[in-house]
């Protein structure tokens, strides 16, 4: 077992005094090996909800693009508006944001991508009157 050191350090307050806080560290080597495992996990994880975002938000940017060419009206762009929220809070539901949900959801990508397959978060959050 691998013991590490807390550190203390004097921490300011608003009131222009300090307090002592201590900032406990892993105290043993399986701990270190699960925030390492966490840390790649959010990184995988925070690569796949930027890059479903995106994808999410070219709808929109189309949305406006055929607002400006008159394709569209002001509540089509709306409605449109309305089904990227619903992709995008189903994106950041499943990405999660901390604990172990994050290391599950790190999991279901790798097995989606090892699988070949990619979920379209645009379509799976359409309703029959969205239509853009």
């Amino acid at each position: 077992m691998v013991i590490l050191r807390s550190t203390i350090r004097e921490r300011p307050r608003r009131d222009g005094s300090t307090f002592a806080a201590v900032a406990e560290q892993p105290h043993s080597a399986e701990a270190l090996s699960d925030r390492t495992e966490r840390r790649e996990a959010l990184a995988i994880v925070g690569a796949y909800h930027q890059e479903h975002l995106r994808s999410l938000l070219e709808h929109v940017r189309d949305g406006f693009t055929k607002l400006d060419a008159g394709e569209v009206d002001e509540f089509e762009l709306d409605d449109l508006i309305h089904h990227y929220k619903r992709a995008a809070k189903q994106l950041w539901l499943f990405c999660g944001s901390t604990g172990s949900h994050v290391l599950l959801a790190a999991a279901a990508i790798a097995q989606m991508r090892n699988g070949g397959e990619e979920r379209d978060w645009w379509a799976g959050s359409a309703r029959p009157a969205d239509h853009l």
